[in-house]
């Protein structure tokens, strides 16, 4: 591995500890405390002034929605996978297996960290701050409420996807992605489900971290060796039969 790797795995990393400490010592202060109250206070408002907006953001936050952005990752991947010849589609569901791996790994982080931060419509109802609940307001189960939203989940599988994407299809398939992410994290983040730094910090350091290790180095290439030579062949299957 290049010392120019190993100097953006080292960058990376660090970037995401500083990341991931910007938040957390400030407490509930500062930038990042700032930033979080004014997107929900406005997104909040609006789904006060908005009937549309209202129920848009219900929707998208019903359990349900969240399908549709596995839909749309799986047709980015797939879109690629179709113009592989059979070894290339066998190599791209090794990297999907690989994908899984490291969501594993990721949440590893999460759960090391131990947070449970309420989400922004719990904690300032908490606080005794009235909040406007899309929940409340519709009548439909949508997600607007969480006793743990630090790090978002969510948030953390699509970059997951999105930064495999970039490294083994490059920018076309990572700007894809990347609108994936957006699009679908905003939902959680317009309901109050999740404030803005659950995904940019709490997603961002983590992924920063374990991505760096994972796509910097050879790491996520051994993996896909691996289950290249140890999953079963098409072929060898098919000559037991």
């Amino acid at each position: 591995m290049t010392t120019k790797r190993w100097l953006g795995v080292l960058g990376f990393t660090i970037f995401g500890i500083l990341l991931f400490a910007s938040w957390l010592l400030p407490g509930q202060t500062g930038f990042w405390y700032g930033l979080d109250s004014s997107v929900f206070f406005f997104f909040n408002h609006l789904i006060g002034q908005s009937q549309a907006l209202l129920y848009l953001v219900a929707f998208t936050n019903l359990r349900p929605f969240d399908a549709v952005a596995f839909l749309f990752m799986l047709g980015i991947f797939y879109h690629y996978y179709r113009q592989q010849d059979a070894k290339g589609r066998r190599w791209m569901l090794c990297i999907g297996l690989t994908m899984l791996v490291t969501a594993v790994i990721a949440k590893q982080f999460d759960m090391m960290l131990g947070f449970e931060r309420p989400s922004a419509t719990k904690f300032f109802t908490l606080q005794g701050v009235p909040v406007l609940r899309v929940s409340e307001l519709t009548g439909w189960p949508a997600k607007d409420w969480s006793s743990t939203s630090f790090p978002g989940d969510y948030g953390m599988m699509l970059l997951i996807f999105t930064f495999y994407m970039l490294r083994y299809f490059g920018k076309k398939a990572f700007a894809a992605s990347l609108f994936v992410v957006i699009v679908f994290s905003m939902p959680r983040i317009m309901s109050g489900a999740h404030w803005l730094t659950d995904v940019v910090v709490g997603s961002g350091s983590i992924c920063s971290i374990v991505l760096s290790w994972m796509l910097l180095t050879p790491a996520s290439d051994r993996i896909i060796a691996l289950f290249d030579r140890y999953l079963p062949h098409q072929d060898k299957a098919k000559t037991k039969k």
